[in-house]
């Protein structure tokens, strides 16, 4: 039997480690990548079975590249603190991980829940990503929405992740701005220039997007509330690349 790393990355994750990590324990190896959490996920995830690594956060990448060097085994299984595999699912990627048919990794589909709620669409409708591959052949690029790279071929699995998303409002909020954060200095660093489009049509035309076109008008109330926050991390990735820039032409001339 081919061996199997499951590896799970936290920061703050007390009210949702436990059932991720009892998710991953089909597999023969459970990493967590902590950053330093202030809360008690490192206590829970102590008294697991599960090798606890810790590493002050930079970006997406660095972190998970860092995490799935240190594994024993080169299949791994990405989980995020708030997902859940269910048993389905852990059987259907130990059989491909023994028999991947020329395969270097799998797409998975995920079932998106907001404070409990199933989503069906807002755009969560086709919501897949690479959570099974093998090392060899897989790294993650990206400061943000990072994605592998896969030198090989991308198989897709039946089973979905359950993704428990967030369970306040709040602790959205705080997600899309650290994740527009990075956005906009991964956008600085390219040498991107910011225009009014960005500022008045972007935002509007991404809240037009998951709420229309993607249907979140029949997720309900919920399915604004995404919607929304969507648009509005567009909004504040936007007006953070202005201040950095701002800031990068005051350095200038202080420095001249």
């Amino acid at each position: 039997m081919k061996k199997i790393t499951a590896i799970i990355p936290t920061l703050n994750e007390q009210e949702r480690i436990k059932n991720s990590l009892k998710s991953a324990e089909f597999a023969n190896e459970v990493i967590v990548i902590d950053s330093f959490s202030s809360d008690d996920t490192v206590k829970i995830v102590k008294q697991s079975n599960a090798i606890l690594l810790q590493r002050k956060f930079d970006d997406f990448s660095k972190q998970k590249n860092y995490a799935i060097d240190q594994a024993s085994n080169d299949w791994i299984v990405w989980i995020d603190a708030d997902e859940v595999l269910t048993k389905e699912l852990q059987q259907e990627i130990k059989e491909v991980v023994e028999n991947p048919n020329d395969f270097v990794g799998f797409y998975i589909y995920r079932t998106f829940f907001f404070k409990g709620k199933k989503m069906r669409y807002t755009g969560t409708q086709n919501d897949k990503l690479i959570r099974v591959f093998n090392r060899k052949y897989c790294k993650y690029e990206g400061m943000v929405h990072e994605k592998i790279k896969a030198k090989g071929k991308l198989g897709v699995l039946k089973n979905r992740i359950l993704h428990y998303s967030y369970i306040s409002f709040d602790r959205y909020i705080e997600k899309l701005n650290q994740h527009s954060e990075l956005k906009a200095q991964e956008l600085f660093d390219r040498g991107m220039m910011i225009t009014p489009f960005h500022i008045i049509i972007k935002p509007p035309a991404r809240f037009i997007k998951h709420y229309f076109i993607k249907l979140g008008i029949l997720d309900g109330f919920y399915g604004f509330i995404i919607s929304f926050a969507l648009s509005y991390g567009v909004l504040v990735r936007y007006i953070k690349l202005w201040n950095l820039k701002q800031k990068h032409k005051l350095n200038d001339k202080l420095d001249k």
